[in-house]
């Protein structure tokens, strides 16, 4: 089998999807989903003067030399509250009563905080500190001007997002939908969890882990089922997943033994490949299939592998269908192992960093294994070690690409 270089096989499966068509839907269930245009503020906030503080608005000649001996006595004319107009424009001498986030009365151009005043009678107010003009007062736009870029295409929406959209008057926005992904494990040593398993079989945990990684990277799962080594039962399972699905997962059967069908199975039914084998370690016999309208992903069945294979083709192709790549942080690191690697082959190792006494950083790079769960918990990125070297000696430089924060960018179609 000739096997393809990871960024060529992922740019081939990659540039055989396009993103889904975009839809309006209510602010709430936009949560963790991508924006599907740049949003302008359609309006200012605040959308006028309003005050900051509860207290009186005035002139701010009026209080001029004013202070707790020589307080400036003022007329109290109105009060205002937040959601209010003020019945009157101020004249000199005269104050109103307001409250935060009430709108300022003509002519005042400052607030004196409630706790700087005395109350002498009914009607007045005495002003005990002088304030400049501008105290106090939020101004038109302070928070956010009408016209201001606000958010980007592509960004990920959150709560806050939220809150601000909805305080720009939006009930709606516009995202891309949701892929439906589908998940099949095969393999007759399979048991489901919760079931006796003998010695030689194995609890299926690959439902849960593939279905849990797509629905990390946004996707809705909507069905999850195991089959047997058997090729009417897979055949079946494979025609009616497909149907109800953007993207189907199926793991296990994806190499080369006498029972390794999936892939001969989806050339039957008609499946065109983008993808079949990278030179990627763990994970080499991934590949990528358009069944129909369904893109199919084949991953290994070992847990290690099938991992890593969904990171590098599944993950990023159900954030193409969302309208988004990914871009992950990059750093050069010093390697805290030897390692002996198939040259030609790129290998991705999960690891944590560690900056020493130095400043160096280095990966603590974990044993590995096609078969294995544990490496993977806690791990913040793989080393890469890239094709055309075999030996690595500790203290080699490599590059490690994170997982946590990465940036997300508008695919262009």
């Amino acid at each position: 089998m000739s096997l393809s270089p990871l960024t060529t096989a992922r740019t081939a499966a990659l540039d055989a999807i396009q993103p889904a068509s975009p839809s309006r839907v209510p602010l709430l269930d936009a949560l963790g989903r991508f924006l599907a245009q740049d949003v302008v503020a359609s309006r200012s906030l605040p959308g006028c003067p309003v005050s900051a503080m509860d207290g009186y608005a005035v002139r701010a000649e009026d209080t001029s030399g004013s202070n707790r001996d020589r307080p400036a006595r003022l007329r109290v004319v109105d009060t205002v509250y937040a959601g209010h107009l003020p019945s009157r424009p101020l004249q000199p001498g005269e104050a109103s009563r307001i409250f935060t986030g009430a709108p300022l009365p003509e002519g005042s151009n400052a607030i004196v905080r409630q706790e700087a005043t005395v109350v002498p009678g009914e009607g007045l107010v005495d002003v005990c500190v002088a304030v400049p003009p501008g105290k106090d007062i939020r101004p038109t736009g302070e928070d956010l001007l009408a016209g201001t870029p606000l958010l980007r295409a592509g960004q990920r929406i959150d709560a806050s997002m939220l809150g601000v959209l909805a305080s720009l008057g939006d009930t709606h926005v516009l995202v891309r939908p949701l892929p439906r992904v589908a998940v099949l494990a095969t393999g007759d040593e399979l048991v489901p969890p919760g079931a006796p398993a003998l010695p030689h079989q194995v609890y299926e945990s690959n439902l849960i882990l593939v279905a849990a990684l797509a629905r990390e990277a946004g996707a809705l799962v909507v069905a999850q089922e195991r089959a047997r080594d058997d090729d009417e039962v897979l055949r079946s399972a494979l025609r009616r997943l497909a149907s109800g699905a953007d993207v189907l997962v199926t793991t296990g059967g994806a190499s080369v033994g006498d029972k390794d069908r999936v892939k001969s199975l989806l050339a039957g039914l008609g499946a065109s490949f983008l993808v079949d084998g990278v030179a990627l370690k763990p994970g080499k016999p991934v590949a990528v299939a358009r069944l129909g309208t369904t893109t199919v992903v084949v991953l290994p069945g070992n847990p290690g592998a099938a991992t890593v294979a969904f990171d590098q083709f599944a993950r990023p192709l159900l954030l193409r269908f969302q309208g988004v790549s990914e871009e992950r942080q990059r750093l050069r690191v010093r390697l805290d192992d030897a390692r002996h690697k198939q040259a030609g082959f790129t290998y991705l190792i999960s690891g944590t960093l560690e900056t020493r006494e130095d400043g160096q950083v280095w990966a603590r790079i974990r044993s590995q294994g096609a078969g294995q769960h544990l490496q993977n918990i806690g791990a913040e990125g793989h080393a890469v070690l890239p094709p055309g070297r075999a030996d690595f000696a500790v203290g080699d430089e490599v590059d490690f690409e994170r997982f946590d924060r990465p940036r997300f960018f508008p695919v262009v179609p």
